[in-house]
This record gives structure tokens, sequence and C-alpha cells, in this order.
């Protein structure tokens, strides 16, 4: 795709943002198609959709939210949008997600460590 066609994205995760010009809270910046916008429009939907089921299942006291379908779905759809915020970003912008770690630390969960057997009284 040539780059005629990309526009320049600022975009906060945090406050769920796309900004054409960069802002205080603007931490990623992006070149996109219009397609491209529509997908991280998308992405950013799911991640507050995830983020708002993961914390309404937070408020059940008798289940572990370890692994629960909630904090799996919000950890996925944070994956995917780091991804994508990492494989449509600036240098720098990549350079800032591979500093954080991110995407390794979501991947490996630590699950094969102690206390995580299907014995555990906190799993599934």
């Amino acid at each position: 795709m040539p780059n005629d066609n990309l526009n320049r994205y600022f975009v906060s995760v945090n406050h769920g943002l796309i900004q054409e010009e960069r802002g205080e809270s603007s931490d990623y910046e992006v070149l996109l198609s219009s397609d491209g916008l529509t997908v991280l429009q998308e992405l950013l939907a799911d991640l507050a959709s995830g983020d708002e089921y993961t914390f309404r299942r937070a408020l059940v006291p008798y289940k572990s939210a370890d692994h629960d379908d909630a904090a799996e779905q919000f950890d996925d759809a944070t994956i995917r949008l780091f991804q994508y915020l990492h494989d449509h970003g600036t240098d720098e912008t990549r350079l800032q997600i591979e500093g954080l770690n991110i995407l390794q630390k979501l991947e490996n969960t630590g699950y094969q460590d102690e206390g995580y057997g299907t014995g555990s009284p906190t799993n599934k």
C-alpha cells in the first residue's frame, strides 16, 4: 500500500482516543488508511467493552478472576490492539511498545508456574 494513502493519527489507549493532531494524552503515532482507521476504532471499542465486562466480573466475590473468561477476553483485546499499533506505528511507536514488553508479557501468562494446577481452588 503506498504511503500516499496513509494518514497520521495519534492514539491514546488509556482514553480510547484517536486524534489527527498530537494531544497531551496521545501515546502512539500510527499511519493508517481509512480502512485501517476503522480497524483501529473497532479494536479500541473491543478493549473498552472488555474493560467494562472485566470490571463487572470483578464484583463477583466467590470466583477467582485468574482463569476467568472476562480477563482472558480483555487480555486478548489488549494484545490485538498493541500488536496493531506496533504493526502500523512509526519507528518511535514500535520502540515504545517494544520497550513496554507488553506483547510478550500478555502472551506469557505464567500459568505453568506452581499454584496454577487444576487442583487449585482458585482456578476454574
